[in-house]
């Protein structure tokens, strides 16, 4: 599937196959690289699930969001009243 690159809804792509090596190491085909604006040194956070699989999350990106979600959280728990009014 090298150099054929899948474009699917929503922002999805599939990129190609990779193959783990006997470190357990893979190499993240190029156009995923591009697509994402990955560099050598960035940080990814791996996720695992045992149905879906592995994932790999920018960490800066996923950091973000969980800030984000925490803050919300935060909001939520300082005025319980406030979600009953939505």
């Amino acid at each position: 599937m090298a150099g054929k690159m899948i474009e699917g809804p929503d922002g999805r792509y599939i990129v190609g196959t990779v193959k783990i090596g006997e470190k357990g190491q893979i190499v993240i085909p190029k156009d995923a690289r591009d697509l994402l604006g990955l560099q050598p040194g960035d940080t990814l956070l791996v996720l695992v699930d045992r149905e879906q699989g592995i994932a790999l999350v920018d960490n800066e990106r996923f950091r973000n969001f969980a800030t984000g979600v925490l803050a919300v959280q935060e909001e939520a728990s300082a005025d319980p009243g406030r979600e009953k009014d939505r």
